[in-house]
């Protein structure tokens, strides 16, 4: 990666402190547990305050929301390396085929839906190796957070690869309407501080540790129990200009005492949506020397002792400045038990071509607030497993969030890979068997048409 310039940031200042908390949605979050995090990542990315709590199973963290009248139960993966809630049809090609994975992530029926509204048929969400989505724009009432929000926006997958739906948080310029319709749409995000339910687009996540089943994303507020010290901000890195994802700079990386990269940016994708973390090629290799670790070319992983787990060593991350420790207990992830022992894989792999990400094995180690309005990372050591509470509003305006200091001389300007860690939006003619693009015809009322499958579905080019 080039180089350019290092933006210097006048003063360091203290971000306003809002003490109300009642524009505040808070979404909690689990995690599910899947075979193979590794495999999962590279079937999304191999190239390139309303509180809600989060589920949290080893490696996928998704949240339980409802959507439509009478609300239909949705199993969504938190996403901030996308912009597009969307859900797989009951009626899809693949649904059809696998009922039981479609069933627990859960699906949606248009025709069950008072509330729903057709929007049109340009739906149409492609990842970076291919994989994709497609169908139906629609609207309807999402319930989460105590809250009904009325007008949402989202995609039905019709013709889809994955039984997982998505909950994207991401700027509304990385939906995938750009690549359909060439216009974007208000967003979740952006449709809380429409309806005033939040004072600004921003958004805190907690994932707790590795241990842990529930996690949180806080929309429109910060949780201030739930990390040390204080809370850093820095600038988000543009992209051809545009402020796209939320990659910033990685300045310096050291694995057990020893230096991996010394004071030599790198932009990284901060990414809810990956179970591992993928490093350039180089810099990945040398980790897996300090932690003698066999890089397994054709599962994509690097396999370490299992015992590295209890070893106390961390993986430390610095972002101009601000470091973020990340311990070998939640960087080392069982992968599988092969005749009574287990096979151990280390949280970090390969990028290969795609810009760096960091994902949920390094996102476990920091409360990280997206703040969307002010194109803005802050970052602080989580506090794992904290019981305690204390949520304060992110406010309007410039000044930010809440207790937040602001990081003089931060990294504020990289070259970014063209497109970024990830593809979305844009039919392509191999994606989905040639057939995910739908027409223009509603067919989120018309069962007949996805009964016909691919015959069904014109391409649209």
């Amino acid at each position: 990666m080039k180089l350019l310039l290092l933006a210097a940031v006048a003063s360091v200042s203290a971000i306003q402190l809002a003490e109300r908390s009642s524009a505040v949605l808070q979404l909690d979050t689990n995690r599910r547990s899947i075979a193979s995090p590794a495999t999962r990542d590279r079937q999304r990315l191999r190239k390139r305050t309303v509180q809600q709590v989060l589920d949290n199973e080893s490696a996928l963290y998704y949240a339980n929301i409802t959507l439509g009248t009478p609300a239909q139960k949705l199993r969504l993966d938190i996403d901030t390396g996308s912009s597009d809630i969307w859900c797989n049809s009951a009626v899809s090609s693949l649904c059809q085929q696998e009922q039981d994975q479609c069933d627990e992530s859960g699906t949606f029926n248009a025709n069950k839906s008072s509330s729903y509204q057709y929007v049109n048929s340009a739906f149409y969400i492609r990842y970076a190796d291919g994989s994709a989505a497609a169908g139906d724009y629609a609207k309807d009432t999402l319930h989460f957070g105590g809250q009904d929000i009325t007008g949402v926006q989202f995609g039905i997958g019709y013709q889809s690869s994955s039984a997982q739906g998505i909950l994207g948080v991401g700027y509304p310029i990385n939906e995938a309407s750009i690549g359909t319709t060439g216009e974007a749409y208000t967003n979740l995000p952006a449709l809380l501080v429409q309806k005033k339910l939040i004072n600004t687009a921003a958004y805190s996540l907690w994932l707790n540790d590795l241990d842990a089943n529930t996690g949180s994303i806080l929309f429109g507020g910060v949780d201030t129990a739930k990390y040390q010290g204080d809370l850093q901000t820095l600038p988000i890195i543009k992209e051809s200009g545009t402020y796209r994802e939320f990659v910033i700079a990685l300045s310096s990386i050291s694995a057990a005492g020893q230096t991996i990269l010394n004071d030599n940016p790198i932009p990284v994708l901060l990414d809810s949506g990956s179970s591992l973390s993928y490093l350039p090629n180089s810099l990945a290799q040398a980790i897996f020397t300090v932690f003698d670790a066999t890089f397994d070319q054709r599962a994509g992983v690097a396999v370490v002792d299992c015992s590295l787990r209890n070893s106390g060593k961390t993986v430390d991350f610095v972002f101009s400045g601000v470091k973020i420790s990340v311990g070998l207990d939640e960087l080392v992830i069982i992968e599988e038990v092969r005749r009574g022992r287990e096979i151990c894989i280390l949280g970090i792999s390969n990028a290969d071509d795609s810009t760096a990400v960091l994902g949920d094995t390094f996102l476990r180690s920091a409360y990280v607030v997206y703040d969307l309005s002010n194109n803005q990372i802050s970052l602080a050591p989580t506090d794992f497993n904290a019981t305690e509470s204390s949520v304060k509003e992110i406010a309007s305006g410039s000044s930010g969030v809440p207790g937040a200091k602001l990081v003089a001389t931060a990294v504020s300007t990289l070259a970014v890979a063209s497109g970024g860690a990830r593809g979305v939006g844009g039919p392509t003619v191999t994606a989905l068997n040639a057939a995910a693009a739908p027409t223009a015809a509603n067919i989120g009322k018309v069962a007949a048409v996805v009964a016909a499958g691919a015959a069904g579905m014109a391409m649209v080019l």
